[in-house]
């Protein structure tokens, strides 16, 4: 999973690696423009996003009104992005321009060594455009944080300016007007096929990542220290899971994987969980095993969503922060997420079925809701489910500080999850 987390700075690298994970399991990938390709093993890769699916029909297994078993998770997390015009000069140090993404713990980007990685457009030699992915994993970039001589009640009360605080030094002198561009250019040039200049450039998504990698801690090893553990976690063990269950016996239900993009902002977007993408390849798949309408919403009637991420573990020096009967431990299993004004899709039945899945699985699981004087996050899971009318549950691993640039869980958790995702994408409906 650390190794998962450090190749995957950008959601466009979650998705791309996990893509190249599935092909080398057999599993093929899918154009949307073309006919759909019925029976077997297959995937969607659009973006940050990627959508895998077993569909069994070609063995007699299936129906085409068959319900799906999906695990859902999002790619994305809080960070700096690079404006479309970043190239800055203060005190004859070289700055970028950023734009915060999410919601982002400011301060835990101070004093970092920040690489950078992401998608970028060029303009190809005949006049098309082509995406290439980008990734300069090594320290380029810091954001040093006000020595405590010029800020005397700093220990009081750090405040941060996302527009005027937040932008990361990365060179000296005066910075050109194209110097980001030819940063690019150079990167992309070293690392792929033909040269590219900086007039190539015409456009990128492109965020900072902390270098440091992810580490297993603890005097027992019994945590975890890495970014983006909210969500990918999730989407490596949704993965995990996937991989095992294609290497299983026939079920009688499609067993698949959603993972989407920009979670953190709303999932408002052709690759988020509010997109038609999910309901698309649903409707598609029901029809490409010979079903009909009524067939769809029938499939959709007897499916399950199980919205897989991260919680809020009980911080032991913030308790008061948490609602004191459902303390959540890290190493103490996944939790069951639960809130009654549907910031969770979680509801008895849904939790049951969940519950029940751990205990075949023999792992514990653990319960959270959210302390009543205080505002609730919420998930892909209400979107989906009120998207699709599917049955959902809102789970995940239990970590700290969620949303930090780097973020802490338990050693173990991961793989009770994934023994709980296994057993239910076995499960015969």
């Amino acid at each position: 999973m650390c190794a998962f987390i450090d190749a995957a700075p950008s959601p466009f690298h979650v998705a791309q690696n996990a893509a190249v994970a599935l092909a080398a399991a057999g599993f093929r990938s899918v154009d949307l423009a073309n006919p759909w390709p019925g029976a077997g093993r297959w995937f969607v890769q659009r973006g940050g996003a990627l959508i895998a699916w077993v569909d069994e029909s070609g063995t007699g297994a299936l129906s085409p009104s068959a319900p799906f078993t999906v695990v859902g998770a999002h790619t994305d997390s809080p960070n700096l992005r690079v404006k479309p015009q970043p190239n800055k000069t203060s005190a004859n140090f070289m700055q970028l321009g950023v734009e915060v993404y999410g919601g982002v713990l400011l301060n835990s980007w101070l004093d970092r060594d920040l690489g950078l990685s992401g998608r970028v457009s060029i303009r190809s030699r005949a006049g098309a455009i082509e995406d290439r992915l980008v990734l300069v994993d090594r320290a380029i970039a810091r954001l040093p944080q006000l020595a405590i001589h010029l800020d005397r009640g700093v220990n009081d009360g750090l405040k941060l300016n996302a527009q005027t605080t937040m932008s990361p030094v990365w060179g000296l002198g005066t910075s050109g007007d194209h110097e980001f561009e030819s940063f690019l250019a150079a990167e992309l040039s070293s690392d792929g096929p033909g040269k590219i200049s900086a007039g190539d450039i015409v456009s990128w998504d492109i965020m900072l990542h902390d270098t440091s990698a992810s580490a297993v801690v603890g005097n027992g090893d019994e945590f975890v220290s890495a970014p983006r553990l909210d969500n990918q976690l999730s989407c490596f063990v949704a993965l995990q899971s996937m991989l095992h269950t294609a290497a299983t016996a026939s079920r009688e239900s499609v067993a698949m994987v959603a993972l989407f993009d920009h979670e953190e902002v709303g999932s408002v977007s052709s690759t988020g969980a509010a997109s038609a993408l999910l309901r698309s390849i649903i409707d598609r798949s029901v029809i490409g095993r010979g079903g009909d309408t009524d067939a769809v919403h029938r499939a959709l009637a007897g499916s399950l969503l199980i919205s897989s991420d991260n919680a809020h573990a009980t911080h032991p020096n913030y308790v008061d922060r948490h609602e004191p009967e459902h303390h959540v431990h890290l190493n103490a299993g996944p939790v069951i997420k639960i809130n009654a004004n549907e910031r969770y899709a979680t509801n008895s039945s849904t939790a049951a079925e969940f519950q029940l899945a751990c205990e075949a699985a023999g792992v514990p699981f653990q319960r959270f809701v959210n302390r009543t004087d205080l505002g609730c996050g919420s998930t892909i899971g209400p979107l989906t489910s009120a998207e699709l009318g599917i049955a959902t549950v809102d789970v995940g691993c239990p970590q700290l500080a969620m949303h930090s640039a780097r973020e802490f869980s338990g050693s173990h958790d991961p793989g009770y999850l994934h023994a709980a995702l296994n057993n239910l994408f076995s499960r015969s409906c």
